[in-house]
């Protein structure tokens, strides 16, 4: 803990800003993408419409496909935020009382989402919902994190990190913030 900044406390940084909506939109966005081409992919669905935030579930419903796609978002990144917008529409995804839900209905609400996995709603739980008992066991970087905390040869499983992060319950996210600081 002495080596990496300390723990800035959640929610922070671009997902703390505008609606749940566009919070979780962002995340698909930048999955498996570096920073920089994430940024710039979604700085450019951004001036698809008038103003500085990314689309609303309603503007992304209304723009057709072929627009997003234009912005440099893929077919499957394009189809799951407009997914995302029509749960969001319909109510079969209900972001505005989120926060009074438990992590796994929350997960589980998520996921129900075309394009939405487990991943991306452990990142909405983390920096957007600020939830301190999130540990997203799968994530590369908290794999790495693990190797290098512990002096390993090879990268854990999955479940070997669950296992190894039992130690660190209530405060798994924060343990994650700083493995993912060890990998920087």
């Amino acid at each position: 803990m002495r080596r990496v900044a300390p723990f800035p406390g959640f929610p922070r940084g671009p997902l703390a800003r505008g609606s749940h909506f566009q919070a979780i939109a962002r995340s698909i966005v930048y999955q498996q993408l570096a920073g920089s081409a994430a940024k710039a992919i979604f700085e450019r669905v951004c001036a698809l419409t008038p103003g500085p935030a990314f689309p609303r579930a309603q503007e992304c419903l209304a723009l057709p496909e072929e627009r997003l796609r234009s912005a440099g978002l893929s077919t499957a990144k394009a189809r799951s935020i407009r997914e995302l917008a029509a749960a969001c529409d319909s109510g079969s995804v209900q972001l505005r009382s989120v926060s009074r839900r438990s992590d796994p209905e929350i997960v589980q609400m998520l996921t129900t989402v075309w394009g939405i996995g487990e991943w991306t709603a452990q990142m909405f739980l983390i920096f957007r919902l600020g939830r301190l008992d999130i540990m997203p066991t799968s994530d590369l970087g908290i794999r790495e994190g693990v190797r290098r905390l512990d002096g390993l040869e090879e990268r854990p499983s999955a479940k070997e990190v669950g296992r190894r992060a039992e130690l660190w319950q209530p405060l798994r996210s924060v343990a994650a913030w700083i493995l993912y600081r060890l990998c920087d």
